[in-house]
């Protein structure tokens, strides 16, 4: 039985990996793209990574052109992130989140329901899905900043004392 750890990513420059070499880590998977108007989330993303980084924590950027705002090359995505948002956390290749081509992650993730309860297709841009070491997630639709008061406590409830 395959588990969501053993699903094949490629990174934003063509290596591949999996979500295995961040099981011990507390992991914010967000769906992004740079010409959305949730952009500036980026930022806030940015800050968690520099806070909660050193402590058993990622943020992991998955641009998705799904909803037609972002970039066409994987360069200029990186080049808009790091010149644009000062991003260090991992990105990764482009992907589709909805549809019979998700990825295969994504079609794992959206099975997962949000706080009202609700499964299924990915809203928007910068939907957040908080997975714990644990192996359990938790989803948050695109208008929840990443600073929310409930991702927070998540992430500081996960990470080692």
């Amino acid at each position: 039985m395959t588990t969501i750890s053993d699903i094949p990513l490629t990174t934003i420059d063509g290596a591949t990996t999996s979500l295995a070499e961040y099981e011990d880590k507390v992991v914010l998977i967000v769906n992004v793209a740079s010409r959305c108007g949730l952009a500036p989330q980026y930022e806030k993303l940015e800050e968690l990574q520099k806070t909660y980084g050193d402590r058993g924590f990622t943020v992991l950027g998955f641009p998705s052109n799904q909803f037609l705002q972002e970039l066409g090359k994987n360069e200029d995505i990186k080049e808009y992130c790091s010149l644009t948002w000062g991003v260090t956390f991992p990105m990764f290749d482009r992907v589709k989140v909805n549809g019979r081509n998700a990825h295969p992650l994504y079609k794992e993730l959206t099975q997962t329901p949000d706080a009202a309860g609700k499964a299924g297709k990915v809203t928007w841009n910068f939907e957040k899905f908080v997975i714990t070491p644990g192996g359990d997630i938790h989803r948050f639709r695109p208008k929840t900043e990443p600073d929310d008061p409930q991702i927070v406590s998540l992430i500081e409830q996960s990470l080692p004392a």
